[in-house]
């Protein structure tokens, strides 16, 4: 399944390894003062922002500095100079010349973009945290199949965290593995169903290619977790329930965007949305008997909110097999989980055959489902 999770878990992921980072001016020792005077001036003009004068400074100890006291020194307050002015793969580099522990290196490099460099230092380090910048820089290089390898490994010595899952999903997704990305969803939302993780999930879902009938089932998965909070989103919401003619729905959405009177074709979608949902309505009890016609009928009830009428139509329509069987037993599962009637709601997603293109969306809806109980 094309889906999900590909801006992820990795700032929460790294957020504890970089935050511990911290880069301090070394404190006194025993350097001559030819070297101690100017790395004093770097260290103050650092902390004021002047990253200039600071440079200047170090180079001046560092030409100053005889003995390897010296130049570790400089070393040190070089790389905490570059560490406050941003600039990482300087500071890692200065570290580095005088044997700082790969723990401290790995860090800066991935901050600086130096991945390959983080890779090598953190595998030296080693540890929960080397082991997550491992991990995402192999995400950042597009080595997503040695990166699903570094998260399961991860996992299984750190646990199930819900930031890992979503970067192993992210990798997962990357690099094709579908079988293994469902597997690691549906493990990611049992763990963390809240509003925030489907909007997670759903976001970069949506960002995937699909036909219209596909996104709006997506849509309407948005809305039932509450993962919709942008106007553009509620407005494309409503143009594909026009589209997929449910102009029922299409007139409970449109106003969630906002004040549509300055946009002139979303007034018009509006007008059309409200001027067609009365006789789509009016007509569905009649159309929702025949199969060939129950589809339509299921969408009027969908958008009208009368969902026990809309699954039945939706089951009417599915006994005409094919490509509409599967939207309607899509659809009707969406309008009983809207009647709350889970366990039937379980069953037509369940139902929609594993070729179709809806597919992909119905197993989310099945996992929507499942997490409530």
């Amino acid at each position: 399944m094309k889906s999900v999770m590909q801006r992820i878990a990795a700032r929460a992921s790294l957020a504890g390894v970089l935050a511990a980072l911290v880069v301090a001016a070394p404190g006194a020792a025993a350097v001559s003062s030819a070297v101690g005077k100017p790395l004093q001036s770097a260290a103050a003009a650092a902390k004021a922002g002047n990253t200039g004068a600071a440079i200047k400074a170090v180079d001046q100890a560092r030409a100053a500095a005889k003995t390897d006291e010296e130049r570790r020194k400089v070393a040190e307050m070089a790389a905490y100079v570059y560490n406050r002015a941003g600039q990482y793969g300087k500071a890692a580099a200065e570290l580095e010349s005088i044997g700082a522990p790969a723990t401290q290196l790995a860090p800066l490099y991935y901050q600086a973009g130096q991945y390959d460099k983080a890779i090598a230092a953190a595998k030296r380090g080693g540890g929960e945290g080397m082991q997550v910048i491992i991990a995402q820089s192999y995400l950042k290089t597009g080595r997503s199949k040695d990166a699903v390898v570094a998260y399961q490994n991860l996992i299984r010595t750190a646990g199930p965290k819900p930031a890992y899952l979503g970067s192993l999903a992210a990798a997962q997704y990357k690099s094709g593995d579908k079988a293994g990305y469902l597997a690691t969803t549906t493990k990611l939302i049992k763990v963390d169903s809240s509003p925030e993780r489907w909007k997670a999930l759903l976001t970069n879902f949506m960002q995937t290619s699909m036909r219209p009938e596909a996104r709006l089932a997506s849509f309407y998965l948005m809305q039932q977790t509450g993962a919709i909070d942008r106007p553009v989103d509620w407005l494309d919401f409503g143009k594909l329930a026009i589209v997929n003619n449910q102009p029922g729905t299409a007139v409970a959405v449109l106003p969630k965007a906002g004040d549509l009177s300055g946009d002139p074709m979303s007034a018009k979608l509006m007008t059309a949305a409200s001027t067609r949902a009365a006789p789509a309505l009016a007509a569905a009890p009649k159309q929702a008997a025949n199969p060939a016609t129950a589809l339509q009928a299921g969408n009027a009830f969908l958008g009208a909110g009368q969902y026990p009428q809309a699954a039945a139509a939706f089951a009417t329509a599915a006994k005409t097999g094919g490509t509409t069987a599967d939207q309607a037993r899509l659809y009707g599962g969406i309008a009983l989980v809207k009647a709350g009637n889970m366990g039937a709601a379980k069953a037509q997603f369940a139902a929609v055959d594993a070729k179709s293109y809806l597919k992909d969306v119905a197993d989310l809806w099945a996992l929507y489902v499942s997490t409530k109980g």
